[in-house]
């Protein structure tokens, strides 16, 4: 049995894919761009422009489904977004530090406490967006 590639090293699938398709945990031999994703929107496909890394999926949290542009660690910046579309929320990372909205109306500084946020809350509830 072979070693799973490196996150880096795992290629990108071209097939599109339903928002159904897309996978709860992330795949340990292959990585699907925002631009496979037949349901994208615009703001998720530009994620990672100013960036200029390309735009992945990573797993569901909950409901929501998480996607990153740019490295784990060092600048990145992650979207949650609803299934529906209806709901996105951002997370932007720089080295160890960080700040984001999570769905329960809350500024997070730790990315820990944005995902907990994400598993949480779901999708059209009730949030708190003060």
């Amino acid at each position: 049995m072979s070693e799973p590639l490196a996150p880096h090293e795992r290629p990108f699938v071209a097939d599109p894919i339903d928002t159904a398709a897309l996978p709860d945990t992330p795949q340990r031999d292959y990585r699907i761009p925002a631009t496979a994703w037949v349901s994208a929107p615009d703001t998720l496909l530009r994620l990672g422009d100013d960036l200029d890394e390309p735009v992945e999926y990573k797993r569901r949290i909950g409901s929501w489904l998480l996607w990153r542009a740019g490295p784990p660690m060092g600048e990145a910046r992650y979207m949650a977004v609803a299934p529906d579309l209806s709901e996105t929320f951002i997370f932007e990372l720089h080295g160890k530090a960080g700040e984001g909205r999570g769905p329960d109306g809350k500024l997070h500084q730790r990315f820990r406490t944005w995902k907990e946020s994400l598993r949480d809350v779901t999708p059209g509830g009730d949030h708190d967006l003060r």
